[in-house]
């Protein structure tokens, strides 16, 4: 009985390195979605490869009995089980968007009828239908990313409006005080050393009492002690 040829065994390695690179990406990829593209042609295929290259996504074609082979040794029985027909799958790789990778599906799906998604798996979690119809719905990683940004800057530029509105109402309030200062300043300036010096209100009467008084006893003593002359001639006037 002959020998199997060694391109037998050629053939053989073929399909085994087929499908450990299956089961390779279906372990190592962000998520992987099966498709039906019976009836898409070379020029279809191309461009919805294109359509998956944002997406850092890989559309591989391959021969149902190998890619079978690759998720039940992969241990993906559930998607084993979709793997039915003419069958491509899409694998997002680790650095890429299934957000995207599911936007690009639906899109191209609905201008080329022949393309029919049939499920797939992201991380342990299988996929149905309606699951990659819902991812497809989700904003894209940078929207998402916006808005949470913006969500936590929103408190920031409200703290900071309120800040700055504290600083500017200070900035007035210090300018206001500053400006009356000088007036405060003159009408609380102490007194020159001639004000000081001379005697006002009640301080002043005392003194003005006591010159009253002096000229009044030296008037009075004035009058009751006699000029010498007056005292000579009345002497004379005796004698």
């Amino acid at each position: 009985m002959p020998t199997k040829a060694p391109a037998d065994s050629a053939q053989v390695a073929r399909k085994s390195a087929v499908i450990e690179d299956i089961m390779h990406r279906l372990q190592t990829a962000d998520a992987s979605v099966l498709t039906e593209y019976r009836g898409l042609t070379v020029t279809d295929l191309a461009t919805l490869r294109a359509a998956l290259r944002p997406a850092s996504t890989d559309y591989k074609v391959y021969k149902n009995t190998m890619a079978r082979r690759a998720a039940s040794e992969a241990g993906l029985t559930e998607m084993a089980e979709l793997l039915e027909g003419p069958v491509a799958i899409a694998f997002v790789r680790p650095e890429g968007d299934a957000v995207t990778a599911a936007k690009a599906l639906r899109d191209f799906a609905r201008t080329n009828p022949n393309l029919i998604v049939k499920g797939g798996m992201m991380g342990p979690r299988t996929l149905s239908v309606r699951d990659v119809e819902t991812l497809a719905d989700v904003p894209p990683r940078d929207v998402l990313l916006a808005r949470l940004a913006g969500g936590f800057q929103a408190p920031l530029v409200k703290a900071a409006g309120l800040f700055q509105a504290f600083t500017r109402n200070f900035a007035y309030g210090l300018k206001a005080l500053i400006d009356t200062k000088p007036s405060e300043e003159t009408s609380a300036s102490p007194s020159t050393p001639e004000d000081s010096a001379a005697p006002t209100g009640a301080e002043a009467e005392p003194e003005a009492a006591e010159s009253d008084s002096e000229e009044s006893r030296s008037g009075t003593a004035a009058e009751a002690a006699p000029d010498e002359g007056e005292s000579d001639h009345g002497n004379g006037e005796t004698n």
